[in-house]
């Protein structure tokens, strides 16, 4: 599966069953790029992290922080605010809940870049506007 056929089979905004599926050809896309970077494909990777951010879902943060940080790659192709879906004080809130240490690490790059102005005027809205434009017009 390329971008191509993600687009074609889910849209930007899937279904709730269709999400089911976007999360683990994510999870499956960030275990081969794990294993080497290179080997998984970290636009697909980026497609599916908008489609699961355009969900709004605060629980989908960790799965895409883990394919964020699957490889440099997929760090420079993963947007840190996709992480942000459900709006960026609610994800917040959530990952300070966690226990796990990714949700730490998550929190602690998000706030790291909000104290240098990255997250100023951060709109969900805004955000999924701007992705329907790039994909929409690539």
């Amino acid at each position: 599966m390329n971008e191509d056929d993600a687009l074609a089979r889910f849209g930007l905004h899937p279904t709730a069953e269709a999400l089911v599926e976007v999360r683990a050809l994510l999870e499956e896309q960030t275990s081969r790029e794990r294993r080497s970077q290179g080997e998984g494909d970290t636009e697909l990777m980026r497609l599916f992290c908008v489609q699961l951010f355009n969900a709004g879902r605060v629980e989908d943060s960790l799965l895409v922080w883990s394919a964020k940080t699957a490889s440099m790659d997929a760090n420079a192709s993963i947007d840190l605010r996709l992480l942000c879906g459900a709006g960026l004080a609610e994800t917040k809130e959530f990952l300070a809940r966690q226990s796990g240490s990714a949700a730490g690490r998550a929190l602690d790059r998000i706030a790291a870049h909000e104290a240098i102005g990255e997250f100023e005027g951060f709109v969900v809205g805004d955000a999924t506007a701007e992705y329907e434009a790039y994909y929409r017009d690539p």
